[in-house]
């Protein structure tokens, strides 16, 4: 049941809270990233971050892939991110094993999101045997089913819905228009971004008499585990039977597809417009590019990265590396694109051989 305290009241006003610093020393944050500062004076006032092509003075910027390496002696920031072993160069320095993700945790000295306090919104629809958790805030319109448990400290922002029987943890976050549909469940820590959408039925179809099709109703339920975030527009499915399942610290771009009965391992990351067909299974700390398809009921193993666009019609190995259609070694890829621009050359050759 709800406790008393987080029933709406007459007087709910949405207030957000979020603190921005305008400006830090720049030896201050080295100190907050654990960087060390060489070639520099510590006391340049830093007021922000910026990617290296676009950084001026004051701003903070990072270089973390070597083709981007000259211009780190060009670049107007006050400060460059990089590793230990880095050159030197004209600009001040902040030493640092993993520059890219000094970067990110730069960026949050800077800059922090909204934080949204205990509260429940009047219009929002709670069904009496809903379990809220402690300190939630449940934004305008949103709507939460009979049954649902939810964990203590969650967000959702207007117009979520959570369907009959969901099953959430603690730190929960939905933006606006996100869905969880029934029996499904969730970790500690999940983010939804804007219009995703957890457990909406499989595809799933059988061929009937005259040769329409028949719905197979879609009975299992979609997992998703502990620190995973789906972003804008994505699609996990619910499963014919049994489960969909996207494990711990998984992060799932927008626009993905993750068909019914598809397991994800840990650490994965699913780039924009991936699709996986059902009864997919991906392995952990794999890395799939924007547009890649894998056709269903096959493995990518552990470690595998495919490039962008790559159609993947059967098994990869534990740590490959792939490209192109169908899925081949990214190599070979690389040597067979180089030969198919080359054709048009070789064929003039041909024909001035038969003259």
């Amino acid at each position: 049941m709800i406790s008393p305290n987080h029933l709406p009241t007459k007087d709910y006003i949405l207030q957000t809270k979020s603190e921005t610093i305008a400006s830090m020393k720049l030896h201050e944050l080295a100190d907050r990233l654990g960087a060390t500062l060489t070639g520099g004076d510590g006391e340049t006032e830093i007021t922000g971050v910026a990617g290296i092509e676009t950084a001026g003075p004051g701003e903070v910027t990072f270089v973390a892939n070597p083709k981007y390496a000259s211009m780190a002696r060009t670049t107007s920031a006050a400060a460059i991110l990089v590793e230990p072993a880095f050159p030197d160069t004209p600009v001040p320095t902040l030493r640092i094993d993993n520059p890219y993700l000094a970067f990110a945790r730069a960026i949050e000295c800077f800059y922090q999101p909204p934080v949204y306090p205990p509260g429940i919104h009047p219009t929002a629809v709670i069904a009496p045997t809903a379990t809220i958790g402690a300190n939630a805030h449940i934004g305008a319109y949103a709507v939460i089913a009979d049954n649902v448990t939810l964990g203590d400290d969650a967000v959702l922002l207007p117009h979520v819905v959570l369907y009959p029987g969901a099953t959430i943890g603690d730190r929960f976050f939905a933006h606006a228009h996100a869905v969880v549909r029934e029996h499904c469940r969730l970790g500690n820590d999940v983010i939804l971004q804007n219009g995703a959408v957890i457990g909406a039925d499989g595809f799933g179809f059988a061929k009937g008499p005259g040769g329409r099709w028949v719905k197979i109703v879609q009975s299992g339920r979609a997992i998703l585990d502990d620190a995973v975030e789906v972003q804008a527009n994505a699609c996990i499915d619910r499963a014919s039977i049994g489960e969909t399942r996207i494990a711990a610290g998984t992060k799932v771009d927008n626009l993905v597809q993750v068909g019914h009965g598809s397991t994800v391992g840990e650490n994965t990351l699913l780039c924009a417009q991936v699709g996986l067909a059902g009864s997919t299974t991906i392995g952990k700390n794999v890395i799939l590019a924007g547009q890649v398809g894998v056709a269903g009921h096959l493995t990518v193993g552990d470690g595998a990265i495919a490039t962008a666009q790559t159609g993947i019609p059967s098994d990869v190995a534990p740590g490959a590396v792939v490209s192109g259609y169908p899925a081949m070694d990214n190599r070979a890829w690389l040597r067979t694109v180089a030969a198919v621009n080359r054709l048009p050359h070789l064929l003039r050759k041909l024909r001035g051989l038969d003259k």
